[in-house]
């Protein structure tokens, strides 16, 4: 197993998206293979890449019992939204709140090996795509709610309990590529 740390809110990696990948190659295998681990040890439905400290354009995900990962994501959704579903994410550990998301969801990206992917999802499948599309894109969760919601949000934040922690150490990667795929 290979468990990562996972980035809380505050870390500016949360913020920056994520450069496409474009080599499919070993590294980005063992990357998928990092995020699924450490995505079911923590457990979460979902992990980008960036939650790792990667920036590359990377989830893993499981729900109802569909674990896989999408690289370069595109997504379509339905114009329908859930105003109330309710959504946590593992760099908010043990926060939830109501974040509008589309009900249904199509992404369509590739797996670890180039091969074209198609996941569709309504519900909950729909919430991950969209969460976690997001988080390659640097955008979070708390960014989808109203501006009432979002302050309840951020003071929650403000006293959970890792607020304000350290950032961690960033690790730089011994490849030319400075471990971002070029």
């Amino acid at each position: 197993m290979a468990i990562q740390s996972i980035r809380l809110f505050g870390d500016p990696v949360l913020r920056t998206p994520a450069a496409p990948v474009v080599d499919f190659d070993k590294e980005l295998r063992k990357l998928v293979k990092d995020l699924t681990d450490t995505m079911m040890d923590a457990p979460g439905a979902g992990l980008a890449a960036p939650q790792i400290g990667v920036g590359l354009r990377v989830f893993t995900y499981y729900v109802d019992d569909r674990l896989g990962h999408l690289i370069n994501p595109d997504l379509d959704l339905s114009a329908d939204l859930d105003e109330e579903g309710e959504e946590g994410c593992l760099s908010f550990p043990g926060l939830s709140f109501p974040t509008p998301r589309a009900i249904r969801a199509v992404a369509k990206g590739f797996d670890m090996h180039g091969e074209p992917v198609t996941i569709e999802g309504s519900d909950l499948m729909a919430r991950c795509l969209q969460h976690e599309t997001d988080h390659l894109d640097g955008i979070l969760f708390i960014d989808r709610m109203d501006p009432k919601q979002r302050k309840l949000a951020m003071k929650a934040v403000r006293e959970a309990e890792w607020s304000g922690l350290a950032a961690p150490t960033v690790r730089f990667s011994p490849h030319a590529t400075g471990g971002r795929a070029l």
